[in-house]
């Protein structure tokens, strides 16, 4: 398929955005006028994350929010989130039966009567949903990563300059980027300079692994591959996209860019059976940075092995150690701490607005970062400040793509290589009748990408 833009690769594309005029901050319109009563919000995609991000958005303190809509592929999981919600916000959530839709096409309805959308559905469909909503002139808060493929990820950039024209807010859910002890750390790194220029990196997720769930009677092969969504490349991007994004996005942020290659090593060693699908049950991936700068990215789905979910940076003057429990801190090269994060008491240190009063098991007093986002999201939208997260959360999502891409090809890949791929796994759209881009093999299997060769249904570049 053709590419869907022709962006340069560079980081002003990524992150200078498209200025937006005061001009055009006063003729565009925005999904949500002052003086409104209410902000609509809409729900697609009501698993876990839907469910978590939609209890989020109506724990703010803004007046006038309301869940107004909701869909699901299936549709007693949007019943079932619903439930949940109303019993946590009985006097918030608004939707009645007209407007809980159901299928592959009920995201258009949701956005159609909304002004606030979630989109938390499987990440390959998030260009899409993404698109849709930005056509439609509506606020945007989307999970990470936002595709899981080259062209999905230019079609988010190329969205994300269209949110900016349009005054839109867009929050992408890389919730580090809004914590405490993350933001005061990269104070200490970028203008305190207490480890020195940043040489060499260690990012990890390293965990027990994730749910399956068994075919259902009558279940088309196209509902259960979504059912079943983390384990096809084509609805997930695999795992160091889906979950290890948040690291490898911690990388970018605290370098300072994405990464100019990759190269690297992965397969399936426990997670063997066919079942599972098309990914991989552990990564490794060097990347290489314009400035010479090397970080190594591992994640893993193994049971009874070392875990563990991190960041380490070496400078020329010392380490600095991130997580997300709040414990993070630095060390000089002989070892002793010249930095240790404390929380604040629930004031924000440094993020785009003051929290205060939401606690977190994470890092005592401090706001719940979870929370802050959509804080920050609704506040943008009420005071009309601009807020885009897309360029960065296209980035991020790039450079995970990027380390699959290594992984899966055991080659070393240049990011301009990947990034200009024109292999798309997802299509642009999917209805009942679309046939799955992962063919059952004929033992039952799914095809999965082999180092150094080239497998049919598994394709990298």
């Amino acid at each position: 398929m053709t590419p869907t833009s022709t962006t340069p690769t560079t980081r002003r594309d990524f992150l200078g955005k498209s200025a937006v005029t005061a001009g055009a901050l006063t003729v565009a319109q925005s999904a949500w006028a002052a003086g409104s009563d209410q902000i609509k919000v809409g729900l697609i995609g009501s698993g876990g994350r839907g469910s978590g991000a939609a209890n989020q958005a109506l724990s703010t303190k803004q007046e006038g929010v309301v869940l107004h809509a909701i869909c699901d592929a299936f549709k007693e999981k949007a019943e079932g989130a619903l439930s949940n919600l109303r019993t946590k916000h009985a006097d918030k959530v608004k939707v009645d039966d007209s407007r809980i839709f159901a299928g592959l096409d009920g995201y258009k309805k949701v956005i159609d009567s909304c002004d606030l959308v979630i989109l938390t559905t499987p990440p390959g469909f998030r260009p899409y949903h993404f698109e849709a909503a930005i056509n439609a002139g509506k606020h945007v808060f989307m999970e990470k990563p936002v595709a899981v493929d080259a062209p999905g990820v230019r079609k988010v950039i190329e969205m994300a300059k269209v949110a900016d024209e349009k005054n839109l807010k867009v929050v992408v859910g890389l919730q580090r980027r809004y914590q405490n002890c993350y933001l005061d750390a990269l104070k200490q790194v970028k203008e305190q300079n207490i480890i020195g220029d940043i040489v060499s990196g260690q990012v990890y997720w390293n965990g027990g692994g994730i749910w399956f769930r068994d075919k259902q009677p009558g279940q088309s092969e196209l509902m259960y591959q979504i059912n079943n969504w983390y384990f096809f490349t084509w609805l997930c991007g695999d795992h160091i996209n889906e979950q290890h994004i948040h690291n490898i996005d911690v990388a970018n942020w605290f370098i300072g860019g994405h990464p100019e290659s990759a190269q690297g090593m992965g397969g399936r060693m426990q997670r063997v059976d066919k079942k599972y699908g098309q990914i991989y049950d552990h990564h490794y991936v060097e990347y290489t940075y314009a400035n010479g700068v090397r970080v190594n990215s591992q994640c893993r789905h193994q049971q009874g092995v070392y875990n563990a979910v991190r960041e380490e940076f070496t400078g020329t003057k010392g380490k600095i150690y991130l997580n997300n429990s709040g414990a993070c801190y630095a060390v000089d090269h002989k070892g002793n701490t010249i930095w240790k994060y404390r929380p604040s008491g629930g004031a924000a240190a440094g993020a785009e607005g003051e929290q205060k009063g939401k606690k977190s098991r994470r890092s005592g007093s401090d706001p719940d970062p979870y929370q802050v986002e959509h804080d920050t999201l609704q506040a943008a939208i009420r005071d009309n400040k601009p807020l885009n997260n897309a360029y960065y959360g296209a980035e991020s999502t790039m450079t995970s793509v990027l380390g699959r891409m290594a992984t899966y090809s055991g080659k070393e890949i240049k990011w301009d290589e990947a990034f200009n791929s024109k292999v798309q796994h997802m299509p642009a759209i999917v209805t009942a009748e679309t046939e799955p881009p992962a063919k059952p093999t004929a033992d039952g299997g799914y095809p999965v990408a082999i180092p150094g060769q080239q497998i049919p249904g598994a394709e990298v570049l």
